[in-house]
């Protein structure tokens, strides 16, 4: 007897929650419709694609298509391994990398914390538009405002020369083109990053400052133990998404900057997929290269992410 109330009570629940459900959707379907378009691309031309890995796997002709093509299983992978070339190529993208992670990563939550501490708004506002305007720049003028300024009659040399110093010649040295790379990075991406951790900061309760003024503490202390400990959260979901993305350093940067008397320092996997896949025709060699790129990236999030948790952080998921 009491199994079977038991039972009509549940099924009525179940009932009831359905009823709920279908109700919340019908008062919130204005809302879902709004939502519809973005579901739409995400789907056509973000997952939609992703059927195209196969190719990965295949030796891929266009005339035969994706249905028709040889099947070749690991052997576009295997040729990635196989290649001399790739070893230094992915020594490249890793230091590049490496070197962007621990300066352009950080110069925006140093310029943050910076601008949080001025006191003046329209000066805070003034800086903050300033280094954020870079970032509306495509690549093609960066690299040409980089070739004026530092090519061996640009301005920068030519100030040099009439100072009296011996000019430089960052564009085609092997032991500045990294770094170049990385400066450009930071002049064209820091206002964007630094516009987050602001964002970030303006969720940190203001009676934890005031407090901490009564206790006598000052801006480096306020800073270490109130501001930092504010956006730790911020800067780590960040850092989790950014080890996603280590093995691509920007296409469009490296090939237009690149040239013969650099390339052994900086040389990526990006430009080398793009040179021996794209321009050869070898599409399958190329998506195995991304496909395992991608593989890279998901397993650093993954890990990263577990990690964060282990740590008691929220992680990105």
């Amino acid at each position: 007897m009491d199994s079977e109330l038991s039972t009509t009570i549940r099924s009525n629940l179940v009932t009831l929650n359905k009823q709920s459900r279908w109700k919340t959707f019908y008062k919130e379907r204005y809302l879902w419709l709004l939502l519809l378009p973005g579901l739409i691309y995400f789907l056509v031309y973000k997952y939609i694609p992703m059927l195209g890995v196969v190719i990965a796997f295949q030796h891929f002709t266009p005339m035969k298509g994706f249905l028709h093509s040889e099947w070749v299983g690991w052997k576009n992978f295997a040729q990635i391994f196989d290649s001399p070339d790739v070893g230094i190529y992915l020594s490249n993208t890793l230091i590049i990398s490496f070197y962007q992670i621990v300066f352009a990563f950080t110069v925006p939550v140093v310029i943050a914390v910076l601008l949080n501490e001025i006191r003046s708004k329209w000066l805070q506002r003034l800086i903050q538009t300033t280094i954020y305007l870079p970032h509306f720049l495509s690549w093609v003028v960066v690299a040409g405002i980089f070739y004026m300024l530092f090519k061996q009659d640009g301005s920068i040399n030519n100030l040099l020369t009439g100072l009296g110093f011996q000019p430089i010649e960052i564009l085609s040295n092997k032991d500045t083109f990294r770094g170049m790379l990385v400066l450009q990075v930071i002049w064209k991406e820091a206002g964007w990053g630094t516009i987050i951790y602001l964002a970030a900061l303006t969720g940190i309760d203001p009676e934890l400052y005031e407090a901490a003024k009564i206790d006598g503490a000052g801006r480096w202390r306020q800073i270490w133990h109130i501001t930092l400990p504010g956006i730790k959260s911020t800067i780590i979901v960040l850092f989790i998404l950014r080890l996603g993305s280590v093995l691509d350093v920007g296409f469009e940067q490296v090939y237009l900057m690149l040239n013969p008397t650099v390339s052994a320092v900086g040389e990526v996997l990006d430009t080398y997929v793009y040179r021996v896949g794209v321009v050869n025709g070898n599409f399958s060699f190329t998506t195995a290269v991304g496909l395992l790129k991608g593989v890279v990236g998901m397993v650093l999030i993954v890990s990263a992410n577990y990690l964060a948790k282990l740590f008691g952080e929220r992680g990105v998921y």
